[in-house]
Parts: C-alpha cells; structure tokens; sequence
C-alpha cells in the first residue's frame, strides 16, 4: 500500500500529553525547549498537529489561542508556536497545516500572528497583513539606584487574589477583548504577577505585569500600562524580583521605554513583524499594550 503524501497526512488535535513532542519540536528547528510555555499554550489554547510519518515525534504543530468578543463584535484568534520538523521543511506541509487552521478550523474569525522574516511570505500568501512590528529585547537589568519617589510617582506591589477582577477590566479594556482564560492562569504561571496604582486615585489600577520562567531567563510580560513611567517601574520592579536575564517584546511604537531599556543593559536580538488577517489591525489601545504576555498568543 503507497504511504500518503507528506501534505495528506491528517491533521489532528494536540493533548496535554504532546507537550514533550512539540518542546522536541521547538528544539528540532533550533529554538529553545520552552515546556513551561508550551504548557500553557496547550491549557489554555487549541493545538494542531501532524504526526511525523517515520513516527519519530511530530512533523509540524502550531497553537491556536482564543479570544472573546471585541468592541466590533467578533472573535480574535492569535495562531503561533508554527514549527515544522527540520526533516521536513520545505515540502509545503507547514502551509497545509495554516491552510487548515486559517481557512477551516478559523474561517471568519479575525487572525493575528507574530511573524519571523523566514514565515511572513507564506503568511502573506495566506491574506495576513503587516500592522506592526515588536522587538524582542534581551539582557541582564541595571536598574536606577534611586527608584522615583514622591506623590506623582506610580506605586508598584505583589497582586493580590482581590486584584484578579481588576487586572481583568483593565486587561480587557486595553487587549480589546476578553481573554480570562489565558489571565487567570498567570498567577500559577508566573514567578511575578504585579500591579501599579495611582497614589492620587484611591488605589486604582494604572498597570500589571508579570514575569515567568523560560529556559534560563525571566520573561516580562503581559506589561499594560497607563504610561511610560508607569511600564518602567513595572519592569523596575520585576527586576529585583529575578537574579536570571530578562526577555521581553515591545511595540517598537513604544520608543521611550525601548531607549530606557536598552540604556539599562537590554539588547536588540530580533524584529518581528505584527500580522493581521480579516482586521485591519489589533484591536484595544495600543498605547497602553507594552508587551504581549508571549508573542505566541498575541
């Protein structure tokens, strides 16, 4: 009996139980492990998969993680983590998994991904549109010896369990849609989960953000804030938190935070592009939205 072609083979849906083969696969195409994160994009997403033929592992995964409603009334869905195996590549099996994930399993639903140079033309090729672009940063922190004082100065502590329903008015205001299910999570995933107030406001929220393991640094993120003052004594703040190196992806509108960061020992590793599909961009504030909790889940 003749073997089906590579691009025939059936797509299925990944379990908790793949997390070890899509870190295998992470680790197949050069990238780092990241079974933390793998861990918590297979809870609280949508993973699809295709089996290697020579039953070694997978041939090709991705992540589908979805969002409520937005202000215009549909759905978002960010697609990330899209890994072919190395034995593999280049054999059009890649586009016949986001052919599948874009066009049946999402059809209609607006799209956003996170694109490297080597993915954004066969995401172009899919209808996805640059509407942005992200820096990832990373580095040991040399924060200010003198943190900012005073009554104007935002004020920064450790969450607390009554802080979820505010964390997630705030979140849902600034993403743009709901996203509980991926928040509530933070807590146990993250080492860091902090919130700033306004000194001025009777302790109203102005800005969370947390940081979590992957490999051997600290990743910032999600980091939402009011301003730039606001994100930089966040990350301040983290930064005391952790002796590792922090990583972390910022909205290269955001020119400030990006200066001051890099001026603090954090350094430029990769550019990647912001696509859409079926939405002209993302939606919520995107003055507010510093950077995504990961790149994988928008």
């Amino acid at each position: 009996m003749t073997p089906p072609h590579i691009t025939d083979l059936p797509i299925r849906t990944l379990r908790a139980d793949d997390l070890s083969r899509c870190a295998d696969l992470s680790e197949d195409r050069g990238w780092l492990r990241e079974d933390h994160k793998w861990g918590l994009l297979l809870a609280a997403g949508d993973g699809y998969g295709i089996d290697a033929p020579d039953g070694q592992g997978l041939a090709a995964a991705c992540i589908v993680t979805r969002y409520g409603q937005t202000h215009a009334g549909t759905g978002l869905a960010a697609i990330g983590m899209v890994l072919v195996a190395d034995r593999y590549a280049r054999r059009g099996i890649g586009r016949r998994l986001m052919s599948h994930v874009c066009d049946d399993v999402l059809r209609g639903v607006p799209l956003t991904l996170h694109a490297t140079p080597y993915g954004r033309p066969l995401y172009e090729e899919l209808g996805f549109e640059t509407t942005g672009r992200a820096e990832m940063l990373r580095g040991t922190f040399r924060g200010d010896e003198d943190p900012p004082v005073g009554a104007d100065a935002p004020r920064v502590r450790p969450a607390l369990a009554e802080d979820l329903s505010h964390i997630l008015r705030l979140d849902a205001e600034v993403f743009g849609t709901d996203r509980t299910h991926m928040i509530v999570r933070l807590p146990a995933f993250a080492d860091q989960l902090l919130v700033a107030e306004d000194p001025k406001d009777d302790g109203t929220l102005t800005g969370y953000a947390a940081a979590w393991p992957n490999m051997d640094t600290h990743v910032i993120g999600p980091l939402i804030a009011q301003d730039t003052a606001t994100a930089q004594a966040l990350i301040t703040a983290l930064a005391r938190g952790t002796d590792r190196p922090l990583r972390t992806d910022v909205d290269v509108r955001h020119e400030e935070l990006l200066g001051w960061l890099k001026d603090r020992g954090l350094e430029s590793v990769a550019f990647n592009a912001v696509m859409t599909r079926d939405i002209p961009g993302l939606p919520g504030d995107w003055t507010r939205r510093w950077a995504p909790l990961t790149v994988a889940a928008g």
